[in-house]
């Protein structure tokens, strides 16, 4: 796997978390993604590599830079996404919201707490559920309040058996904490606002499809709902859409260009989207902000034409410098060589259009769902799996596992998996103990 991720020339993205076993030990799944020539989009699980406490930033920075040396991969880093940290954005500004809003869901997480703490309690509460024809398709859970997707998924689902908690109090004296119907009615709005972030979540963690073209779009419309949040008539949501507000704009100017990049090279945007959002975050600034991004992509696509075979000089506007290129071809004996230098002198600002002027200038294609951008570019241009993986691996049946061992079936089944087409792969543990990948 080494040696074939080794000879690709394309770059590598990277993303990392951590899992915990039954065993209580730690381990760092590494899971590379890239784009082969065939553009075709490919993701391995390259390293499950225990990794002992503590794990601190810097052993799990270690264990990760360790690994790009061994694969010789840091000269081709693209991006390095973590897993869902305190630190990461879309986590910051919800926190930052239910942190408003604590206190009125209190009664609701003690409600779930007290109804899923035991198997009999579970039992009544289910029972209470169907003599109100309600269907018990999903269970209370509890959430944790590290993970606010988890605090979404909780109220979520006790909201729809609001019915049954007032109902249980008359049966259970030790059952106190009913929340009121006015905790349920603001429960139920804030879920309706969350619901935007944990979709979008959702959607920023797929691994079959590009995703990066996707991030400025969704992060706009996080942007957009906060607003109309901040004008509600509810003060809890308006000053929790304040706060939440707050947090989004310390980021934004730090990710924005990036994520802008990805989406205008979406054939379905381009510089369209720009021009639609832009005024709706930077208001009388637009046109000024979408200067400065304009004049990025044609660095960077200068940047570019500087690494390429060619080794041609471009100009500051991106289009190769078609002076500099006669310079080097000007044959003497072509009496209409200085033809040729006099239309590139005479054309528009002295510069011959380049590749992404043409580009941009197209018209935007049809929205379609399922519009595969990389077929597009193809044809125009000639780590939480895992742990659902990692958890049936590490069964209490498999406990004794030896770290180098989980890893290697990990990774095999990862890198097997295209070829498997399906089947099954059948490997022996130390104990004859059959595990099929």
């Amino acid at each position: 796997m080494s040696s074939y991720l080794e000879k690709l020339e394309t770059r590598m993205a990277i993303t990392t978390d951590m899992w915990t076993s039954n065993q209580k030990k730690g381990y760092m799944a590494i899971t590379v993604h890239y784009i082969d020539e065939s553009w075709l989009l490919h993701h391995h699980i390259v390293r499950f590599v225990y990794v002992p406490p503590p794990h601190t930033k810097e052993v799990l920075s270690d264990v990760l830079l360790d690994f790009l040396l061994d694969w010789n991969m840091d000269r081709k880093l693209s991006t390095i996404t973590v897993d869902n940290c305190s630190t990461h954005v879309l986590n910051l500004i919800v926190k930052e919201g239910l942190d408003v809003i604590r206190v009125e869901i209190e009664k609701i997480r003690e409600s779930v707490a007290y109804w899923s703490a035991t198997p009999s309690r579970v039992e009544k509460f289910e029972d209470a559920a169907r003599q109100l024809h309600l269907p018990c398709n999903k269970k209370l859970c509890l959430d944790c309040k590290t993970r606010w997707n988890s605090t979404y998924l909780m109220l979520s689902i006790a909201i729809t058996y609001k019915d049954v908690f007032p109902r249980l109090k008359q049966r259970e004296k030790l059952y106190t904490t009913v929340p009121s119907e006015e905790e349920w009615n603001l429960a139920r709005e804030i879920c309706e606002r969350l619901k935007l972030f944990y979709n979008i979540t959702k959607l920023f963690s797929g691994r079959n499809y590009p995703t990066a073209n996707t991030f400025f779009i969704k992060v706009c419309e996080i942007k957009e709902a906060l607003y109309d949040w901040l004008i509600c008539s509810n003060e809890v949501v308006s000053t929790m859409a304040s706060s939440m507000l707050e947090k989004f704009d310390k980021y934004w100017s730090g990710c924005h260009i990036v994520m802008a990049i990805a989406v205008v090279l979406d054939p379905r945007y381009k510089m369209k989207i720009l021009e639609f959002y832009f005024p709706i975050m930077y208001g009388s600034e637009a046109s000024s902000e979408i200067g400065k991004f304009c004049q990025l992509c044609y660095d960077l696509l200068s940047e570019y034409q500087s690494k390429s075979k060619m080794g041609q000089q471009t100009s500051s506007h991106g289009a190769s410098s078609v002076s500099n290129l006669f310079e080097l071809t000007y044959d003497e004996q072509d009496p209409l060589s200085k033809f040729d230098l006099f239309v590139h002198s005479t054309s528009e600002e002295g510069h011959a259009k380049s590749e992404l002027d043409y580009y941009l200038e197209e018209t935007v294609l049809p929205r379609i769902s399922d519009f595969d951008v990389l077929s597009w570019w193809k044809t125009n241009v000639a780590s939480e799996s895992a742990f659902s993986t990692g958890g049936r691996m590490v069964s209490k049946h498999r406990s004794r596992l030896h770290p180098n061992t989980l890893e290697a079936l990990m990774c095999a089944q990862s890198w097997l998996g295209n070829e498997m087409e399906g089947g099954k792969l059948t490997i022996m543990d130390e104990d004859d103990e059959s595990l099929l990948l």
